[in-house]
């Protein structure tokens, strides 16, 4: 609420512009209040405090009784009409020859009670949170996907179907098929499973999109038989797995990748094995303080940092007024999130 001083401000300024010549619609539009108000601060000709905040104002004649409003509620939540608008509502009403309240009232009083659009079958749905899992080694959680890669013409596809550790990063699974199946998965998953010595005993998580491959009989029944955790995605919702999301940009952005369409599905395994090879045991990962997958997987990975923490220490000795603060820090993390509640991402990040 503007002050009084405020006001009496606005309103000098506003008569110095209309002794000048201006207009007083014109100068109070200038000054961005409308002429009503201009006139209401200058009632009894002279500028006076704003007095509505303090009014008293009468309850309407014609206003709903609290036992009313209960009455409207009642109806609208009753096991009749529930699930129906209040434009169907009264008129069912007139019909057994009830007269509540208008139409304009029930939407009304069900807007102030938040109850215009979440009633009945229409109930306001509960939003679930992502699956939440934690890697402090490899082969804990493990996360896969399919993408489509291009064929010899347009509308012809392949399928790379693949596993990644979260933990590491590491590629431990991959394979090209011309259709997307369960049966395919399921296979992948018993490669996967046998190349890392997977035992029955081993707590593993395998997360996965609600795409029907990752949902189907023969990939359940696999996972069962190996005593492997599911976990999905919520649907329609790709961030949830977002380390194979980014494993599949870095393929495809690859300077050497065949973005015109692969020859036939032997030229494509070709080229996927060539990639995951890089990926695995060449590429410096920026998400693991650049040492490959592979070291990360097989814990070579801290001795590789600590080695380069020596070297950046041993630079500043020689050089210290090159160097502001500490050197750059080579600790790796220990733990790994995959969609990290909020509440524990600060937390890690504090730390």
């Amino acid at each position: 609420m503007i002050s009084l001083s405020d006001r009496e401000d606005t309103v000098k300024l506003i008569d110095e512009a209309i002794s000048s010549g201006a207009g007083k619609a014109k100068a109070c539009l200038e000054i961005g209040i409308c002429i009503r108000t201009y006139n209401r601060w200058l009632c009894n000709g002279s500028v006076n405090a704003d007095g509505r905040p303090n009014a008293r104002r009468p309850i309407p004649h014609n206003k709903l009784s609290e036992m009313e409003r209960q009455e409207v509620l009642s109806i609208a939540n009753s096991e009749t009409y529930k699930s129906l608008p209040p434009s169907q509502i009264v008129p069912a009403l007139a019909d057994e020859g009830r007269y509540v309240a208008s139409e304009s009232t029930f939407y009304r009083i069900l807007g102030e009670e938040d109850q215009q659009h979440h009633r009945g079958r229409s109930e306001k749905p509960e939003s679930k949170p992502p699956s939440t899992h934690q890697a402090s080694e490899p082969n804990q959680v493990w996360c896969w996907d399919i993408t489509w890669l291009p064929g010899p013409a347009k509308g012809i596809y392949f399928y790379l179907y693949l596993i990644i550790d979260l933990y590491s990063r590491k590629v431990v699974g991959w394979e090209v098929y011309e259709t997307e199946s369960s049966e395919n998965a399921s296979e992948l998953v018993k490669k996967a499973s046998a190349r890392e010595n997977i035992s029955s005993d081993h707590a593993l998580i395998l997360h996965a999109d609600n795409g029907s491959p990752m949902k189907g009989s023969s990939l359940q029944a696999t996972l069962h038989h190996l005593k492997i955790s599911r976990s999905f995605s919520r649907p329609r919702v790709s961030n949830d797995n977002a380390f194979v999301e980014s494993f599949f940009r870095t393929c495809k952005y690859r300077p050497n990748y065949p973005y015109k369409g692969f020859t036939d599905i032997e030229s494509a395994q070709s080229w996927v094995l060539h990639f995951v090879t890089w990926y695995n045991e060449v590429h410096k990962h920026s998400g693991i303080k650049f040492v490959t997958p592979a070291q990360r997987h097989n814990g070579m990975a801290p001795e590789i940092c600590e080695k380069r923490r020596l070297v950046y220490e041993a630079a500043k000795q020689r050089h210290p007024e090159r160097w502001v603060g500490r050197v750059r820090d080579w600790i790796l993390p220990t733990h790994v999130w995959l969609n990290p509640e909020r509440n524990t991402a600060n937390l890690e990040q504090a730390a």
